[in-house]
């Protein structure tokens, strides 16, 4: 998924009016170190601009489930280091071990495609690439969950994605959605698979798609090797 910080600014890459190069996109308002919370935040959501694990910022934090936040609190990020670099280091050291502990497409959930249309740009490894997927539609087609989870964050402060939802199913996943047109769940809801969570839309960028992303623990997956094939239901 797109993970660093700032506040993003939109763009486009250039190869389609869809394209976007989500990484180089400036995430918040937090610098290296620490993250000040701010109206809205969740820490799923602070977790996944920061590119670190729940679990890690809780327990470097000291913050006991359900991780409830204070307006102006200050987080300590991935024990004193800056996201970036932590990540960076733990690639470049134990990239052998990251790999063998990624989910192997199938094993791990019964995913289901989050709306119909055609997928105009895929998911990209390298860095500053997509981090997930663009399907266009049509305004106002409707965007489902694509599992059972629960809603962890509902909101637009990540300027350039627009409306965004994420959603956690159990402790390791996390998919997100935007460009919503709006949104038609709150934060702390329980969502079904399949459930209509908002209208694709525009908000965030000049074009009609739906970026969406799945994530296990900090790590971002290419949904097209989890979801099932086009047409066809969860083989579960």
């Amino acid at each position: 998924m797109c993970l660093a910080l700032g506040l993003l600014l939109t763009g486009c890459s250039g190869k389609s009016r869809f394209s976007r190069d989500y990484d180089k996109l400036p995430k918040g308002s937090y610098s290296g170190k620490s993250y000040t919370v701010k109206r809205g935040d969740t820490l799923y959501y602070i977790a996944w601009i920061t590119d670190n694990e729940v679990s890690d910022l809780a327990r470097i934090n000291k913050i006991p489930a359900p991780y409830n936040l204070d307006v102006g609190q200050k987080l300590r990020l991935s024990g004193g280091v800056t996201s970036k670099t932590a990540t960076n280091r733990r690639k470049n050291s134990t990239s052998g071990t990251l790999l063998a502990k990624l989910p192997s497409p199938g094993a791990s959930r019964c995913w289901r495609w989050p709306t119909n249309g055609k997928v105009v740009q895929n998911y990209s490894s390298a860095d500053g690439g997509n981090k997930g997927i663009d399907i266009a539609g049509v305004r106002g087609q409707p965007i489902y969950t694509a599992a059972k989870g629960k809603v962890v964050y509902v909101g637009n402060q990540l300027r350039g994605y627009g409306n965004l939802i994420m959603i956690k199913h159990g402790e390791d996943f996390i998919t997100a959605y935007a460009h919503n047109d709006t949104t038609v769940v709150r934060n702390g809801q329980d969502v079904k698979a399949g459930q209509k969570i908002g209208p694709m839309g525009s908000s965030g960028t000049h074009s009609v798609f739906l970026h969406f992303q799945i994530r296990y623990r900090a790590t971002a997956l290419d949904p097209q090797s989890y979801l099932p094939p086009r047409g066809s239901p969860p083989s579960c």
